[in-house]
């Protein structure tokens, strides 16, 4: 869990986490001083202060990525002093491409920088050289710097902090000093070529890197605090109130991650609206996962022996020298309604061509044939679920999934629906019998086949193991007796995918057997239960003395847990679109706007901004997820905050559009109606999303406890 995801990237972060550990001491955190610190030279010995910067400017030819890991790992040890201001200056130096002599000086330590993000300066002559007046209120680390990269109007200039008045004030921060500087008629040189834009980005990437060092630190400690801290006979973080608290503090941190880590990748036009996105994102995770922090940690964390106290200071410093998080927002929304966006692209090696090229060929043979013919042939070559083992699959790579995605969408292809016939598949293929797979598997992955899950129960929902459900033997199978709810498309389904009790021995999770249900055997009945909508999607069926024979048993019995975990948790590797599959996305949300006749008002622009940082993080964690699988490693944190805000993005894509409409959602919830009634339907249907599959406080609590390491909840009655 960090910004970085290469191998080199886990080194350099790993390699700087062990050297402020022995530098970056507790002692040195605290100390007052405003001279640089002692291990400034070190800084530079390990070439941190250059990593951004090309060789020949004395850098280390590395990009604004590898600073804002280096960033994030000396944040996370409360590194004090000058480091982040230096590299924003030299960052912006080097953005104007010029003034390589100031450039070394940086990267080896002699010189020390600083940059105002604002100021009231005038100038005149200000070409190539020029002289300045005026004022630039709270410059962090002004004080320590050598040099001061400052903004006269649109224009950008360095100055030696010799020509100016520094003069120190009482800082929030107890660990990175703030100054007020004052110019005279100070000379100055000007840099050419760069704009109050780029500074942004720079500032949003290195600041939000430093911010999502605070908020590591501050979850981390919190829920290492949370597992040995004992209250009522337990450990705190054991209770779900902490648990969840923790969690949420998770999805913040990953979140702003993702947007730092994007902003650092992305380009052009871009590159601003990514950047303003962790502008909005990154500063306020901080902040929130700060003060979570201290709620945990209780009186403790509330003192100042405490380290508590330090992270939020600095949380609540950055946030307020890059703006507040209203005028990112305000960025934000007006690129948006004007039509700017960010496509994630993903980047894949060269020698990824000849298997293109390959798969290129099979389906350019697919595409002349029709109707279910080209499902048939579809499925017959692998391409439906390439990860799957042949023959049903390809065993294809992670890369060859993108590639087959990729070229997939080239060729105008559509795959077959199989809706959850996409669950079924997985686990007939690894547990199912060799009659089994041919009986099933061709006409499923071609779409052919219609199938439920008959999983869920009245009293086992998220609880699933919690199945009640009776299967009997009897001669030649078994009989099954009770209810399923909740069944999605049940009533037009030709099988189901069942799991039952059939020994009340051992654990709730033995003791489940994993059958396959023909809809239409005798003793079935379907009955649709509306939803809010007014729709029927969902049913509820009953067993009455149903056989199932014995060659419909998926894997051993007493084992089906085994097999429905392989149903519930298979997921391939893809890209996410963010909008779950609902129509309600940022997109169409976007597109209402563009539809209403009128300028938005300051609070809907705000909440547009919120949607579409929401939106966008998401897009940026599945990215994260498809390159750490393409990579053979484990997606981590990334999959699992992904999975739990996609399944509320939906809903607060459609609660902003609804508030959108105004008046008129007073129409009916009918999509047939209009953007009224389409929205009307989106917010009531979009409300199962954060209740099936598993609900969110569910979700929290495996985050908690996968992710973070929490306790788990007790068993009942213990």
């Amino acid at each position: 869990m960090a910004i970085g995801l290469s191998e080199e990237h886990e080194a350099l972060r790993e390699s700087v986490t062990g050297w402020a550990g022995r530098h970056i001491t507790p002692q040195v955190v605290r100390a007052e001083s405003t001279e640089r610190p002692a291990f400034w030279s070190g800084l530079a010995d390990q070439g941190l202060l250059g990593l951004h910067l090309p060789e020949e400017a004395g850098g280390s030819g590395y990009g604004l990525l590898e600073a804002a890991v280096a960033v994030e790992a000396l944040a996370e040890k409360m590194t004090p002093g000058s480091y982040v201001p230096t590299l924003l200056a030299s960052a912006a130096i080097h953005a104007a491409d010029e003034k390589s002599d100031l450039l070394a000086g940086l990267a080896d330590g002699s010189l020390t920088g600083a940059l105002a993000l604002d100021a009231n300066l005038t100038g005149t002559g200000l070409t190539g050289t020029g002289r300045i007046s005026g004022v630039a209120e709270q410059v962090l680390g002004a004080a320590e710097a050598d040099i001061l990269v400052l903004p006269v109007g649109d224009t950008w200039v360095v100055v030696e902090a010799s020509a100016a008045t520094v003069t120190p004030i009482p800082a929030l921060d107890l660990t990175r000093g703030v100054a007020r500087v004052e110019l005279s008629d100070a000379e100055v040189r000007v840099l050419d070529g760069l704009t109050g834009e780029t500074v942004r980005q720079l500032a949003a990437v290195l600041l939000g890197a430093d911010a999502i060092g605070v908020a590591s630190w501050c979850v981390n400690a919190a829920a290492d605090y949370a597992k040995v801290r004992v209250q009522f006979g337990r450990p705190i973080g054991q209770f779900q109130g902490i648990k969840h608290k923790l969690s949420r503090m998770l999805v913040a941190l990953e979140q702003a991650r993702a947007t730092v880590w994007d902003a650092t990748r992305a380009t052009g036009s871009e590159r601003d609206h990514a950047a303003a996105i962790a502008g909005v994102v990154a500063p306020d995770a901080a902040v929130q996962c700060a003060k979570d922090a201290i709620q945990t940690f209780g009186g403790i964390g509330y003192t100042f022996e405490h380290d508590a106290h330090l992270y939020f200071r600095r949380a609540l410093t950055i946030r307020a020298l890059l703006g507040s998080s209203a005028d990112w927002k305000e960025r934000v929304a007006a690129q948006s309604l004007s039509g700017v966006s960010r496509e994630m692209r993903l980047d894949l090696p060269e020698d990824a061509e000849p298997l293109r090229e390959r798969i290129r060929g099979e389906l350019a043979e697919i595409v002349p044939l029709e109707g279910v013919e080209q499902k048939r042939a579809l499925a017959a070559a692998g391409f439906v679920m390439p990860h799957l083992p042949r023959p049903w699959g390809r065993d294809a790579s992670p890369l060859e999934q993108v590639l087959i995605q990729q070229e997939i969408k080239a060729a105008g292809l559509k795959l077959p629906q199989m809706i959850i016939g996409a669950w079924v598949v997985p686990s007939i293929a690894v547990y199912g019998t060799d009659e089994q797979q041919q009986r099933f598997l061709p006409r499923t992955l071609s779409g052919e086949l219609v199938w439920c899950q008959l999983f869920s129960e009245p009293g086992a929902g998220s609880d699933l193991a919690n199945v009640q459900m009776k299967a009997e033997r009897v001669e030649g199978g078994w009989r099954l007796n009770g209810q399923k709810i909740w069944t999605s498309v049940a009533h037009v389904a030709e099988w189901g995918i069942c799991i039952a009790r059939t020994s009340s021995e051992g654990s709730k999770h033995d003791g489940i057997t994993y059958f396959i249900v023909d809809m239409k055997a005798e003793g079935v009945t379907v009955r649709p239960l509306t939803e809010m909508t007014g729709e029927n999607l969902f049913n509820e069926v009953f067993f009455d003395d149903v056989f199932v024979p014995d060659e419909l048993v998926v894997g051993a019995v007493n084992q089906g847990w085994k097999v429905a975990r392989n149903t519930l948790s298979n997921e391939r590797v893809s890209l996410s679109s963010g909008s779950g599959g609902t129509g309600a996305s940022v997109p169409d949300l976007v597109g209402l706007a563009g539809r209403l006749g009128r300028e938005l008002t300051s609070p809907e622009r705000q909440e547009l901004a919120e949607v579409v940082c929401e939106g966008h993080s998401i897009n940026a964690l599945s990215l994260r997820v498809t390159l750490k699988q393409l990579a053979g490693t484990e997606p981590g944190a990334d999959a699992s905050v992904r999975k739990l805000l996609s399944t509320s993005h939906a809903q607060h894509v459609s609660e902003c559009a609804v508030n959108l409409v105004g008046p008129a959602a007073v129409t009916a919830a009918d999509w047939k109606l209009g953007d009224a009634g389409y929205w009307n339907r989106a917010i009531l249907a979009t409300r199962a999303m954060t209740i099936y599959g598993g609900t969110t406080e569910v979700q929290l609590n495996i985050i908690g406890e996968r992710m973070l390491g929490l306790p788990r909840d007790p068993e009942p009655g213990k």
